[in-house]
This record gives C-alpha cells, sequence and structure tokens, in this order.
C-alpha cells in the first residue's frame, strides 16, 4: 500500500498558501489541500488558483459540508477540485447528496469523523453508502484543549481501516514522530498541516515527514 502524504493549506494569505503548496510538493507531498480557512477567505477562486497552479496534483477541497451537500460539492469541483470533504455528523441526506454530485461529475467525497464517537458502526454506514474515503481528524481547538493520543486514534485507524481498506485518512496536529505510527496502523492518506505550513522550511519539513513513513513501512 503506497501511503500519501497530504498538505493541508489552512492558510488565509493565497500567494502563501501556493508557495508553501509547491514547496511540500517539492519535498515529495502528494496531495493538495484547500483549507477551510483559505476557502473561507477567497471561496472557490482559492481551489481555482490550486488547481491552475499544481494541474497534476490531486486536490481536495475542505469544505467540511454540513447541508446543501450537492450545491457545495458541485461548486468545489467545477472549481477544479478532485475531492471535497462534508462531515459525517452532517444529516445523512447531505451526504447522499454530496456523494451523488461527485459521481455525476467524476469527483470523490472524503466523510470527516471529526466528533463522531461510534466510529465504527459509523464507518460501516458510510461503506454502505459507497463513501469514497473517511478521515479521522482530531480538531484544532481539541488539540489545543486536550492534546492528541496517538494511541487511540491508531486504534481507531485500525478499526476504520479493516472496515474501508486502503481509504483512510487521518489528521490533526500530525509530525515526523507521528505520522509513522498512523500509516503502520492503516491510514492511506496522512494529512499535515502546521508542521508543514508553520515550518521555516516546508520542503524540508515535508522530506523529513515522508520519509519517516516510508523507514515505517519498510
Amino acid at each position: 500500500m503506497k501511503v500519501k502524504l497530504q498538505v493541508a493549506l489552512d492558510l488565509i494569505d493565497l500567494n502563501q498558501a501556493l508557495i508553501i503548496g509547491r514547496e511540500a510538493l517539492e519535498g515529495g507531498a502528494d496531495i493538495v489541500e484547500a483549507g477551510t480557512p483559505l476557502i473561507k477567505k477567497f471561496g472557490m477562486e482559492a481551489v481555482k488558483a490550486l488547481r491552475s497552479a499544481f494541474p497534476d496534483v490531486t486536490i481536495v477541497a475542505d469544505m467540511k459540508t454540513m447541508d446543501a451537500g450537492a450545491l457545495e460539492a458541485e461548486m468545489a469541483l467545477i472549481a477544479g477540485a478532485d475531492i471535497v470533504t462534508v462531515m459525517a455528523l452532517a444529516p445523512e441526506e447531505t451526504i447522499i447528496e454530496a456523494l451523488d454530485k461527485a459521481r455525476e461529475l467524476g469527483g470523490k467525497v472524503m466523510v470527516d469523523l471529526m466528533n463522531v464517537t461510534d466510529v465504527r458502526n459509523v464507518a460501516l454506514r458510510m461503506k454502505e453508502l459507497r463513501a469514497d474515503y473517511l478521515c479521522l481528524h482530531v480538531g484544532i481547538d481539541v488539540q489545543k484543549r486536550r492534546g492528541v493520543s496517538p494511541e487511540q486514534l491508531c486504534r481507531e485507524i485500525s478499526e476504520v481501516s479493516s472496515i474501508l481498506p486502503n481509504r483512510v485518512a487521518v489528521a490533526g496536529g500530525i509530525k515526523a514522530e507521528t505520522a509513522p505510527k498512523y500509516a503502520k496502523a492503516g491510514a492511506s492518506i496522512i494529512i499535515v498541516g502546521g508542521a508543514i505550513t508553520r515550518s521555516s522550511n516546508p520542503r524540508e519539513a515535508t522530506k523529513r515527514i515522508k520519509e519517516a513513513i516510508r523507514r515505517a513501512l519498510r
């Protein structure tokens, strides 16, 4: 299994996002994410800018959709995204609408499990709905208040990846030290934000994380 590294551009400066995105790709990142803050400030122009700058790279639009599933998926996919995110806590109708629209337009949907307590049963239901990816996500505010437990996250990754093999992403305060643990637990996409975007050298930071994942999977 090839584990992919996704850089989350959770920034509010579009030019900086483009620079860091390019440096991360040069360092070995596989996927570029238009983070929610970037989308909230610049709308679909952020997605268009990333698509224009990186025409051959997988682009994720982190919409965090809670309603209007078809409309928000359509907006992002037409702007150039390959994958859009919808929250697992959204009404099931919203998730279905997003999935249907993505299939119509040739895109994919990543269902974000942030704040989901019954991870296993929700994952099983998302499999029934034919979700493309699931993302185990510890939010920024939770990280600040309570920290992140890699051990708990590894258990959830292992459980969810047994339900949806090769289609599980993980996000939330991930660094070079924790990324290998999540890869070994079964995550197929490792999403890294601040450890790359706040680094003084995003290219080298990406290289370190990528190499740590490679070593763990040898």
